[in-house]
């Protein structure tokens, strides 16, 4: 594969014809083959990539480049329908499915840029878990870890790796409870959740669907500004950088810090004096709210589990139940519990929260805190101990779940190094719709997040 890793170089090369798509995609399976770690894609589609990118190399020595992505590839989390494939959704009991017959929308729009789709990566079982293990496809390997074999975070786990081992430039995620940047944060890349339908989701296998998102795995903030704009059929990004001195930022008090580990508050509060330093204002208070979200789960149980219970639940009373993850299966049988008046109380008080919490943020305020309060664990401790993987589970989506809740945009920004020199994020939120001034907040302060200003 080129050294020329992110989207914004690749497309100076391929513009200029330095580079031409059909060998940039022989080089990007070449890589893939070469990395040795088979657990991160489902299945590659090399046919349909080398139809890709002949039409996008014919176009550019025409002079009809369709844009700044043109005959870059991509990869997409094996929850995406694309025409000819299977859709397991990392599951074993849906390799059977027939093919779907076309690309679910979003990845029509992403192929009408010009992407080069390279094939289908892994996720936790139905994607149900933040840790990224599955016992049917393996589990990708998180390529940051020097020490011991560390998870790479889900459920986008093979998309993040992906990104994370240079073997693609970008990847599609989805981000339920966190999905896209738990995995992104783990492996230290960019990770953005966009706001719950800002892109179409026709012809994606679901987990809950009050809280499914979708967003991009890359490296850079401006490839994700470049990708989300394809995702939603623009031609070309519209984000502008925002003035640094016209950045408010506000920490919250509540929740995000519990039980963090040092190192991760230490490379966050080094980010934050940087921002300060440049200009950035920042505040700290108390968000309630966020108390109250984990509240309202003790009391009704939680959205995510409902929702995938009721997806579910004649794949549980069956035999299919035996041959799915046990940890996926003892989890959403947890939704049996929880009753329609349980649930009708769930969606009555988000929608309080969401208003709460939005009026309580001035207009110019962004939300930041640690993506996650831990890096990067072992595997080997969490396939041996169910009560140590359902622990670490809830404490890993602990952070990034309450935005889905709230019904907030994200991103994740690397920020530095935490413990076994594990890569440490940077949460930027948003309310939602507002993604644009996040994509644009975050455009302008990303190098001073990394530490590169």
């Amino acid at each position: 594969m080129t050294e020329q890793k992110t989207l914004a170089s690749l497309s100076v090369l391929v513009q200029s014809g330095k580079l031409d798509p059909v060998e940039l995609a022989k080089e990007t399976y070449a890589a893939i083959d070469a990395h040795g770690d088979y657990a991160i894609f489902v299945e590659l589609t090399p046919e349909r990539a080398t139809r890709d990118a002949e039409a996008a190399s014919k176009r550019l020595r025409a002079g009809r480049s369709l844009g700044l992505l043109d005959g870059l590839p991509v990869a997409w989390k094996d929850l995406f329908d694309t025409a000819g494939n299977v859709t397991t959704a990392g599951s074993a009991v849906l390799r059977t499915n027939a093919p779907a017959t076309s690309d679910a929308p979003v990845v029509a729009a992403v192929s009408a840029a010009g992407m080069v789709s390279v094939g289908r990566t892994n996720l936790s079982e139905f994607a149900f878990s933040g840790l990224g293990l599955n016992p049917h496809y393996g589990t990708p390997r998180n390529p940051a870890a020097t020490d011991v074999e560390r998870i790479p975070g889900g459920s986008s786990s093979g998309s993040a790796v992906a990104v994370a081992a240079g073997l693609v430039p970008a990847a599609i995620g989805t981000d339920t409870g966190g999905s896209v940047r738990i995995p992104a944060a783990f492996t230290g890349i960019v990770g953005y959740k966009a706001t719950r339908g800002r892109y179409a989701m026709k012809g994606i296998f679901p987990l809950a669907e009050s809280l499914d998102s979708l967003g991009p795995l890359c490296h850079t903030v401006q490839d994700a500004v470049w990708v989300d704009a394809a995702m939603h059929g623009l031609t070309a990004p519209t984000v502008r950088r925002a003035d640094l001195s016209s950045i408010a930022l506000v920490i919250p008090e509540t929740v995000v810090f519990d039980d963090a580990e040092p190192e991760v508050v230490e490379a966050f509060e080094d980010a934050i004096k940087r921002l300060e330093k440049a200009g950035v204002a920042v505040s700290r208070r108390a968000f309630p709210s966020f108390s109250a979200v984990f509240g309202l789960m003790a009391r009704h149980g939680a959205l995510v589990t409902a929702e995938a219970y009721a997806l579910h639940r004649e794949r549980l009373a069956g035999p299919e139940a035996n041959a799915m993850d046990p940890r996926v299966v003892a989890r959403t049988r947890l939704g049996e519990k929880i009753s329609m008046p349980d649930y009708i109380a769930l969606l009555d008080a988000r929608d309080q929260l969401i208003h709460e919490t939005v009026e309580s943020l001035k207009p110019n305020e962004l939300i930041a805190h640690p993506t996650l309060p831990h890096v990067a664990p072992p595997i080997s401790p969490l396939l041996e101990d169910d009560e140590l993987f359902f622990k670490i589970n809830g404490k890993t989506l602990r952070n990034t779940s309450i935005g889905n809740f709230l019904d907030f945009c994200g991103i994740s920004i690397p920020c530095g190094l935490g413990a076994a020199e594990m890569p440490v994020g940077f949460q930027l939120a948003a309310p939602h719709h507002q993604d644009d001034r996040l994509l644009s907040v975050a455009l302008s302060a990303e190098a001073i997040i990394r530490g590169e200003a």
